[in-house]
């Protein structure tokens, strides 16, 4: 299934390789950025070579790897010029210890780093080396120089090394690097600079130690709202609960459980901000009281009595007055019965800039679901109907109609 990522289609990726046996999550990396739509060319180092063919990134890219053998063909004058220069974005994962050395003092002793001098793209890159290697005080200063010149620096993370050892110094994976790369190229996007704040995620109301009421949202829309920000420029706060999905490279994260805890950080999060959008699905009822204790079968079934939680986006509207009050505010309508009519009515009495509403009983787009069914309902009744689709390309309807009611 082609993965839908709108930022990178037709973008225009170096991705370079060097020696390192993380080299095989490089073939990952390319083979997503093409499914997305970007066109990428490959350049191994000598070392690389080693530890992966060139085969392997024409088959997941289509096009020919570059080796050094290139540099010295009929084309060496300008091949690497032309590479750097027309590129959008050059990555290096995984980069070793020799390679960061070669970047940090200039050397072009090959055709990956003869092409990052000649590059005028900003530059990526994920090391993967040993622990030791990475500590030594040469690596962390070159390290410290590449930052200085604003290169991304994306890890290394903690795992098992190639040496047998445990700690610092394992490449990112590969969805983690995609992620790195959305946040660069998103950088000048419609959203540059402003602040947009995304909930996500069924609350959990407790009823005792061990358990809780909550619902079936899942966050997956809410993420894909936050990453779609982040793909725009902007700069998100993402307040969840418990969900176990990967966060958005980039997102401020703010974890909660309950309604009260959710509300208490929405209202911090989105006080000044330009945006927020509640996809998050709180809960409208809480247990009265919680038990101390665990309840126990043998005490008999016990009377539970629920009162109102809190209501989050009439809270917004209430405490943040004035120049507080996010510009655009966007909410969400789950309804299992008279879907546009309950969304209009939450629409203007919540004063939201527009709504999305989704029918709870759709058998194809339903919770936890990867594809989605909306119906935007904006105050003027005006109405777009979105066809069954992916979260993703959901999200990026959203975030561009947000975009479009944000003043330039």
């Amino acid at each position: 299934m082609t993965l839908h990522m709108a930022i990178l289609n037709k973008k225009k990726v170096l991705l370079g390789v060097t020696g390192s046996i993380a080299a095989y999550k490089a073939a990952d990396v390319a083979s997503k950025l093409t499914q997305a739509g970007a066109l990428v060319d490959v350049i191994l180092t000598s070392s690389a070579e080693w530890f992966i063919s060139g085969l392997t990134f024409q088959s997941v890219t289509g096009r020919r790897a570059l080796v050094d053998h290139d540099l010295w063909g009929g084309e060496a004058h300008v091949l690497h010029v032309g590479l750097g220069r027309a590129a959008d974005l050059l990555v290096i994962a995984p980069c070793t210890a020799e390679t960061l050395a070669k970047l940090a003092h200039g050397n072009a002793d090959n055709l990956l780093t003869i092409t990052a001098l000649a590059a005028r793209c900003p530059l990526l890159i994920a090391p993967a080396m040993d622990g030791g290697m990475l500590d030594h005080p040469a690596t962390q200063q070159n390290l410290s120089m590449l930052r200085s010149r604003g290169v991304t620096v994306a890890g290394p993370a903690v795992g098992h090394l190639a040496s047998g050892m445990e700690g610092l110094g394992r490449m990112l994976e590969p969805s983690e690097i995609i992620g790195h790369i959305r946040l660069i190229l998103g950088r000048t996007g419609p959203l540059a600079s402003r602040k947009v704040v995304v909930s996500a995620g069924g609350t959990r109301e407790p009823l005792d130690p061990v358990r809780f009421l909550s619902n079936r949202s899942s966050g997956k829309q809410g993420y894909a709202l936050a990453q779609a920000a982040i793909d725009a420029g902007a700069d998100v706060t993402l307040v969840h609960t418990p969900s176990g999905l990967p966060a958005p490279v980039g997102a401020e994260r703010i974890e909660v459980e309950t309604v009260q805890e959710m509300l208490d950080a929405v209202l911090s999060a989105a006080a000044g901000a330009d945006a927020l959008i509640m996809a998050a699905a709180p809960a409208d009822f809480r247990p009265r009281q919680t038990s101390r204790d665990k309840l126990k079968r043998r005490d008999g079934v016990p009377a539970l009595e629920l009162e109102p939680a809190p209501d989050i986006l009439g809270a917004v509207e209430e405490k943040l007055a004035g120049s507080l009050r996010p510009r655009v505010v966007v909410g969400f309508a789950a309804e299992s019965r008279d879907l546009l009519k309950n969304a209009m009515e939450k629409l203007k009495a919540k004063k939201l800039a527009f709504i999305a509403a989704n029918d709870i009983t759709d058998p194809e787009a339903g919770f936890g679901t990867e594809v989605n069914r909306v119906t935007l309902l904006f105050p003027d009744g005006g109405q777009e109907v979105l066809p069954l689709q992916s979260k993703d390309a959901v999200a990026e309807a959203i975030i561009g109609h947000v975009a479009r009611l944000l003043p330039s």
